[in-house]
């Protein structure tokens, strides 16, 4: 699909077939990505994000009687990470402000422990039944070789294009209670970059954050860790002798992935291929971030291999080359076993 015409598709897919506009616009961002200028600005982003999230808009007056609640639980911790938000980016300092960036942090964490009160207290509504899935489980995106991907969601997703059943937060028995944790503020980010108003950020994070990561934001960061461990382990069956070395040097993710995993990769500049990055993870699944860590990996291959201390070179992982890091990620997807596969796709949930 030529995106001259996505504006078309943002209001409703021509041939009134949500199914068919959806997956256009996927493949749209696969091959030709989201078009923006040099800063990484676009018309048209925010819109296909909240498309891709399923993130229906909410009247401003709900996101400004959040800000009037005044300080979350969770204030002074947001105020302790909020000034060193992408403090080395000029493009994200020009464009947010740390009042903004607060104000949004400070509404999703007040949602957040909003809606644990109203569980504990038996005033949730019963859920909803799930839409039927959207994605096939296994397939191809396409018939060329590069394309043949299985990027789809496990069976019985929402109505959003990246959800799956049963993963918004809280939707787990017995689960933490999900709040404010490290790296929220590099992950609000990209949104406040994107969007054009604080309500449309706001909207936006907040559906993220419930749908596609709820084990990230739990107390113990349980979803982290899983993430890292199967880092280590796509790394073992895609470069065992990479994945080799740096276990003889002690290397595991937990060590140097820690933060690529918690923000999806929004820690290493520049900013624009960030963005493009994303593109290509809310069209097809936050839990690809995994792979783009070990695409990051395989692309400086040959100068860990040749580094004595390779936590030098990792400590501060090469600029983003998200162009680079998809292709990458469609050929590992291909080489691992589906049981794996199935876990990355979880994990995060």
């Amino acid at each position: 699909m030529d995106f001259m015409k996505l504006e078309h598709y943002l209001r409703g897919p021509p041939s009134g077939d949500i199914v068919k506009g959806l997956a256009e616009i996927r493949l749209a961002v696969l091959h030709h990505g989201i078009p923006s200028n040099n800063d990484g600005i676009s018309d048209l982003r925010i819109y296909i994000w909240l498309i891709l999230l399923n993130a229906a808009p909410i009247k401003t007056d709900i996101y400004l009687d959040l800000v009037r609640q005044g300080p979350s639980p969770a204030y002074t911790k947001i105020r302790n990470d909020t000034f060193r938000t992408l403090a080395t980016d000029p493009l994200f300092r020009r464009r947010v402000t740390e009042n903004s960036l607060t104000r949004v942090l400070n509404a999703v964490a007040w949602k957040l422990h909003d809606a644990h009160e109203a569980r504990v207290n038996g005033w949730q509504s019963p859920p909803t039944l799930p839409a039927p899935s959207l994605l096939r489980t296994g397939g191809s995106v396409t018939g060329s070789p590069e394309q043949s991907i299985r990027l789809s969601m496990s069976p019985g997703g929402r109505t959003s294009v990246t959800g799956t059943e049963g993963s918004e937060v809280g939707g787990q028995p017995g689960t933490e209670q999900p709040g404010y944790v490290q790296g929220m503020n590099v992950l609000a980010a990209p949104f406040l970059y994107a969007a054009r108003s604080e309500a449309e950020a706001f909207v936006a994070f907040d559906t993220f954050l419930r749908r596609e990561c709820p084990a990230y934001i739990r107390p113990s960061m349980d979803g982290v860790h899983r993430g890292l461990a199967l880092v280590d382990r796509v790394l073992e069956v895609v470069e065992p002798k990479l994945a080799g070395y740096l276990h003889s040097k002690g290397l595991t993710a937990q060590i140097y992935g820690f933060a690529s995993v918690t923000t999806l990769c929004a820690c290493t500049p520049p900013l624009p291929e960030v963005l493009n990055l994303w593109d290509f993870l809310l069209a097809w699944g936050v839990h690809l971030n995994l792979l783009c860590i070990v695409a990051q990996l395989i692309i400086i291959k040959e100068q860990i291999l040749q580094s004595s201390s390779p936590n030098q070179l990792l400590r501060a992982l090469p600029p983003l080359q998200s162009q680079t890091i998809k292709m990458i990620v469609l050929s590992i997807v291909e080489k691992l076993p589906e049981n794996l596969y199935q876990e990355i796709i979880r994990h995060a949930k």
